[in-house]
């Protein structure tokens, strides 16, 4: 793309850079979602996995269909996200300055680890927790059976709300730089911080004190880790003050 003498560019040409970087990452995703379509047998082998063996179902003829086509357009998002983030890093990088440059790529990365922690922590432990919290409710006259689409929209749901729960430090952070949060604001607000989580645990969680825990001590280190964020910040805002 052409730029003025002043490194602008014109707007038409802004717009072409635009569509092309969009084709690019809707072709990404495209293409992503027919190759997980293809696997598409392995993808439900790792979802299912937590349900050790509990077979699902569907009760409408195009519902096994539309849930392998849901399945695989989120699978094919997550595995096209590299490209469709960088195409989105190159469009927005040379508008900004180098300072805002490493504050985008600082966001994004630790936006990216904290959301897959999230996710892999609730996999891994608080998700069979869950299961077998609602499994232990099945008795003679109750057999479950899980239907392949309300299973999908639990499981989508409860990861990302780990996911987006994870995201607590980054939020103290940008909230302390930009003026919004102190630490020794937090460090007095760690009981009703404490309520909140046990509330927010009771609500995302089974109603199992195992389950909650499970949530909570989490939540209780990325705020310690919050803390720690937004007094780093402070200091350096400081001796850039002095300076």
């Amino acid at each position: 793309m052409s730029k003025s003498k002043d490194g602008t560019m014109p707007v038409l040409e802004h717009l072409a850079e635009l569509r092309l970087r969009l084709f690019i990452s809707a072709g990404a995703l495209l293409i992503a979602a027919m190759v997980c379509f293809f696997y598409i047998t392995v993808i439900f082998e790792i979802l299912t996995r937590p349900l050790d063996g509990l077979p699902l179902i569907f009760l409408s003829p195009p519902e096994a269909f539309m849930s392998n086509l849901r399945v695989s357009f989120i699978s094919g998002l997550v595995i096209a996200s590299p490209i469709i983030f960088y195409e989105t890093l190159a469009f927005i990088f040379p508008g900004l300055a180098r300072s805002e440059k490493v504050f985008f790529l600082l966001v994004v990365a630790g936006t990216v680890v904290l959301f897959c922690s999230g996710v892999l922590f609730a996999y891994f432990f608080v998700f069979p927790m869950a299961l077998n919290f609602f499994l232990q409710f099945a008795a003679n006259h109750l057999e479950p059976l899980f239907t392949v689409s309300e299973y999908i929209s639990f499981f989508i749901s409860f990861h990302l709300a780990f996911g987006l729960v994870f995201q607590l430090p980054l939020l103290t952070w940008a909230l302390g730089k930009l003026g919004l949060l102190t630490s020794g604001f937090l460090k007095r607000s760690r009981k009703v911080a404490l309520l909140l989580m046990l509330v927010l645990s009771a609500v995302i969680t089974p109603p199992d004190i195992i389950s909650q825990v499970a949530m909570t001590l989490p939540l209780l280190l990325l705020y310690e880790i919050g803390i720690i964020m937004v007094l780093v910040g402070e200091k350096k805002r400081l001796k850039l003050m002095a300076q």
